[in-house]
């Protein structure tokens, strides 16, 4: 099947072969069609999938048939930096059509949003508590809008946002076509979705189960060396881009540190910084400038990276679906990839519940060299990697034997 099946608009066509994309994704065939006829849609689909390409096609062709310069598409992100992805697809994806876009979140002045509103558009990109503030002013009317998309409603659930998604609701026509994405469905996103959506066709891609073009091992250890472990396996490795996990962000900028200071290309992506310092991290880890992004799930949250090597979990995540949404930022496009989690004795049940999802126990894995019983009470010193590049011959490139267990 190729994109010339949905019947899209040439313009539109040509934009997808300019970016070289031939064959739809499983999202992208089951979900175009349905929005193409006005319908609802429930869309379950893990990150990676290409569902931002699922919903911005056709609504793009839909809004084609007509102009009116007051937004006439409403997509909501649980991030900016989703939120700027998805806008940026919208102007790529739409370029040549004479569509206008925009997007508006926090962290940055109003008036230039504002301003953008002023001058009109088609399809607004939007964080909900930035809205929020452009609607409680005045500054956009949603009289006509024909669309609202809720882009990673689960993720919107855990960063507290449903309830501002229902007051946007407030807002909007009765009459129009909602498309719902969501990798997960917990019970909440459940009764969001039935108050939202109408006769929606449900497409489900994916479901939970993490994909299968991501490679898993733990390493146990205890807490007080995750840090010189992290420097020595990264030092051991052969990576590409390494997106670090911890679980909160004074550990995300500590571990950056270090390994910064270890002579790594580190960077931190976490709450406390500026949106330009966060808008710097991005794009220097997508270009190469930095070759190892530490974050938080919520700052890493949107992050469209599809050069991404390996996942790292210095800390375990909290839920399956977390683990899940961390690991898909790896073995993306066709790629393969490694996911490596750092494991204690606290971890045990969730290492069962994730072993359970995957329908398989995944392998324990140590490194070869690293000092395992070096006590709570002396320095962790890991190696610097220039120093390691000597003896690298000697080492799997997976980044350790098999197997140890606490």
């Amino acid at each position: 099947m190729t994109f010339d099946a949905f019947d899209l608009h040439r313009d539109i066509l040509g934009a997808v072969a300019h970016h070289g994309f031939e064959t739809p994704t499983p999202i992208q065939e089951k979900a175009i069609p349905a929005i193409l006829t006005g319908s609802d849609l429930l869309g379950l689909a893990q990150t990676g999938t290409g569902k931002t390409a699922a919903f911005v096609l056709p609504i793009i062709h839909r809004l084609m048939k007509g102009r009116c310069r007051t937004p006439r598409a409403l997509v909501l992100a649980p991030t900016r930096e989703l939120a700027a992805q998805i806008n940026d697809a919208v102007r790529s994806l739409g370029k040549g059509t004479g569509l206008r876009s925009a997007v508006i979140y926090g962290g940055v002045g109003m008036s230039p949003q504002t301003e953008a509103l002023g001058r009109g558009v088609d399809i607004l990109v939007a964080c909900p508590g930035r809205l929020l503030d452009h609607l409680s002013q005045k500054n956009v009317d949603f009289s006509r809008l024909e669309t609202l998309v809720i882009d990673e409603a689960d993720r919107m659930f855990d960063m507290g946002f449903l309830p501002d998604i229902r007051r946007i609701a407030r807002h909007l026509p009765v009459k129009r076509q909602t498309l719902l994405f969501s990798a997960t469905m917990p019970a909440d996103i459940r009764g969001l979705a039935d108050d939202m959506l109408h006769d929606a066709v449900t497409v489900q891609i994916g479901h939970t189960k993490p994909i299968d073009t991501v490679s898993h091992a733990l390493y146990p250890v205890e807490h007080h060396l995750k840090t010189a472990l992290l420097r020595d396996l990264l030092a051991a490795t052969d990576t590409d881009s390494v997106l670090v996990f911890t679980r909160t962000k004074h550990r995300a900028e500590r571990v950056a540190r270090q390994l910064s200071h270890a002579g790594f290309r580190a960077v931190s992506l976490q709450g406390n910084l500026s949106q330009s310092r966060r808008e710097k991290a991005i794009e220097g880890f997508r270009s190469g400038s930095y070759q190892i992004l530490v974050a938080t799930d919520i700052a890493a949250r949107g992050i469209d990276v599809s050069a991404i090597s390996h996942v790292i979990n210095f800390d375990m995540p909290d839920t399956v679906d977390a683990y899940t949404h961390r690991i898909g930022r790896t073995g993306r496009a066709e790629k393969t990839g490694d996911a490596f989690t750092f494991i204690t004795r606290d971890d045990a049940a969730m290492i069962g519940a994730i072993e359970q999802v995957l329908g398989e126990r995944l392998v324990r894995k140590t490194l070869p060299g690293f000092d395992y019983e070096k006590p709570n009470d002396a320095p962790a010193q890991g190696v610097n990697p220039h120093q390691r590049q000597q003896q690298r011959g000697a080492r799997p490139r997976k980044g350790g034997r098999q197997e140890r267990s606490f």
